[in-house]
């Protein structure tokens, strides 16, 4: 594995907000454009201020970077444009499907309805590149009372572009199940369901998705504390081995959330070798400075996978996106014949 070839591999994202992956020279345009003032002047210090890697588990220090991209997102013209740039970003990183997750009520500030703020990414995604398939994720934020009106929002744009619904925001004190009405809404009206789950609360946080209806679980990596020794799952974990649920894996992002160390303590092998359906994604590109090339060749110097688990987890993704078969099987045969063409 190098940074070409794993640029190259055709490659699939499944967890990366649109909040968290603007591009730096864009927040700065965009915020002098209606008068934010941001924390630092120029592009080489807003991106040093932005990236989380180094300050150490900082959750309140992590989501005030988001105040400061959210805040450049109230206008229908500023997502338009951010979601473009977010389509070529992800195409010009060897991404051929990309589903991008956002809670519409963050961008209501202004005045937009949660039908405008889904159009104008909508439209964004459809300017970006032929190449890469964007699809669009309506969170919402399990702490608050939004879910049932943007997962109704969500529901007027299924075959429009708009393929689930998430629920984000802080796991403990703030159960899925909270909002199973919404979600059971969203699903009566074709909607996907994958939630954010085992990242910032343990097991307990995972066994409730499941009990919210999660087909994915965001992140879902604390599950690995529901593992004996010897790897036998308890629970909780085997609920998720037996049903199949897939886990949405973020290493870098979850280094700089506290959940591991460092990539090489990460959880991610061990999961994978339980028997754990693991996809790889980058969660916020802005805030960790990050790309799925890097994250494959992240994992790649930590455990050593190199063509062959790239494109296994690769595959995994194209099985449990948000897709209708006949998409599906489109996509499942670019990308075997993506990886065939790198091999010698």
């Amino acid at each position: 594995m190098d940074p070409q070839l794993a640029r190259r591999a055709p490659k699939v994202s499944l967890h990366d907000h649109l909040d968290g992956g603007l591009r730096v020279a864009t927040v700065r345009d965009l915020a002098g454009r209606i008068g934010h003032p941001l924390p630092a002047d120029d592009e080489e210090s807003l991106r040093a201020w932005f990236f989380q890697g180094g300050r150490g588990a900082d959750l309140p220090r992590y989501l005030e970077a988001f105040d400061q991209t959210v805040a450049v997102l109230q206008r229908a013209d500023a997502l338009r444009r951010v979601a473009c740039e977010f389509a070529e970003d992800l195409a010009d990183d060897g991404i051929v499907h990309g589903e991008v997750r956002y809670a519409p009520e963050l961008s209501t500030a202004g005045g937009l309805t949660y039908d405008e703020v889904i159009d104008a990414i909508l439209a964004g995604f459809a300017e970006g590149p032929a190449d890469v398939e964007v699809r669009l994720i309506v969170c919402a934020l399990r702490h608050l009372d939004h879910a049932a009106a943007a997962f109704a929002a969500a529901g007027r744009f299924v075959d429009r572009g708009v393929v689930a619904v998430d629920l984000a925001g802080p796991e403990d004190g703030f159960p899925a199940t909270a909002h199973a009405a919404a979600i059971g809404l969203a699903r009566e009206a074709g909607l996907g369901v994958t939630l954010h789950a085992g990242e910032a609360f343990g097991p307990a946080s995972v066994a409730d998705a499941l009990d919210a209806g999660a087909q994915r679980l965001g992140h879902g990596v604390r599950i690995v504390e529901d593992l004996g020794e010897d790897g036998a799952p308890g629970p909780v974990a085997a609920r998720v081995l037996s049903a199949g649920i897939p886990l949405e894996v973020c290493p870098t992002s979850n280094v700089h959330t506290g959940v591991a160390a460092d990539v090489a303590g990460h959880p991610i092998a061990r999961l994978r070798d339980a028997g754990f359906r693991i996809t790889l994604n980058t969660d916020n590109r802005l805030m960790s400075d990050v790309t799925l090339t890097s994250e494959a060749l992240a994992v790649h110097d930590a455990f050593g996978w190199g063509l062959a688990e790239l494109e296994e987890v690769t595959a995994t993704a194209v099985e449990v996106a948000f897709l209708p078969d006949g998409e599906r099987a489109v996509l499942r045969d670019r990308v075997a014949r993506g990886y065939a063409a790198l091999r010698p």
